[in-house]
C-alpha cells in the first residue's frame, strides 16, 4: 500500500490556517496556496537520485559536488484547482515539464468525468507528480492517475494541500504504488462530499468565482 505523508512543519500549519480561514480573498489565498506548494516540494522530492560531478568555483577547480541524476520531473495539476500550487512547484523545479488534465465532478453523480488531457509522450521515463489540491472522495485522483498510467506513466506521486481519510483510503485502494504527501488529513465529509473542515472549494477561492 502506498505511504501517506502529512507534513507537521510550523510555517505549514501558520500558512494553512490562513488558507482555510473564509476571509482570506483570492489575491491572498493565491499567494499562500503557493506557499505552501513551495514548502511541500522540498519533502516530496528529497528521494530524488544524485550523480557525482566536479566544478570550478571562483577559489579552486574541481570540487566535488552532487547534481540531479536519473528521472525527470512532469508536474500534472488537476484542472482547474491544481493551478494554485502548480506555480509554487515551478518555482523550485522551473525545468520540469508539465501536463494537464482536465476532470469535473457531476453535481448529482459527484463522480469525476474527464473533459481534457495534454501530456508529455515520455511519461514513463518521468518521476510524475500528480498535483490535486483536495483529495475528498478521491475520485478526481483516481481518474487522473488511471488516466496517467493509460498514458505510459509509471512512477507517481499524489500532492495535496488537503485530504480526507475516506479519498486517502480509495487512492491506497486503487493504487498501491502512489503515495501521498499532503499538509493535512481532515476526519470527514459532507453530505455534498466536501472535506470537513476543509477549505471550501479551492477553484472558487484561487479564481474568485
Amino acid at each position: 500500500m502506498g505511504k501517506v505523508y502529512e507534513y507537521k512543519h510550523p510555517l505549514i500549519y501558520h500558512k494553512l490556517a490562513f488558507i482555510r480561514k473564509k476571509e482570506t480573498g483570492p489575491k491572498e489565498f493565491r499567494e499562500l496556496v503557493k506557499e505552501v506548494s513551495l514548502l511541500m516540494v522540498y519533502e516530496i522530492t528529497k528521494d530524488m537520485p544524485l550523480k557525482d560531478a566536479k566544478i570550478d568555483t571562483p577559489i579552486t577547480s574541481s570540487l566535488n559536488v552532487k547534481l540531479l541524476a536519473g528521472k525527470k520531473i512532469v508536474l500534472v495539476p488537476v484542472l482547474r484547482a491544481g493551478l494554485g500550487m502548480l506555480e509554487g512547484i515551478l518555482a523550485v523545479m522551473p525545468t520540469a515539464k508539465v501536463g494537464h488534465i482536465g476532470l469535473y465532478r457531476d453535481p448529482k453523480t459527484k463522480e469525476a468525468a474527464r473533459y481534457y488531457s495534454k501530456l508529455p509522450s515520455d511519461l514513463a521515463k518521468r518521476q510524475v507528480i500528480v498535483i490535486e489540491p483536495m483529495l475528498a472522495t478521491g475520485g478526481s485522483a483516481v481518474e487522473a492517475i488511471s488516466l496517467l498510467k493509460e498514458n505510459g506513466a509509471v512512477n507517481l506521486k499524489l500532492m495535496c494541500l488537503i485530504s480526507s481519510k475516506e479519498g486517502i483510503l480509495k487512492v491506497q485502494n486503487e493504487f498501491s504504488d502512489v503515495d501521498i504527501y499532503t499538509a493535512a488529513i481532515d476526519e470527514e465529509l459532507n453530505v455534498d462530499k466536501y472535506i470537513v473542515p476543509g477549505l471550501g472549494d479551492a477553484g472558487d477561492r484561487l479564481f474568485g468565482t
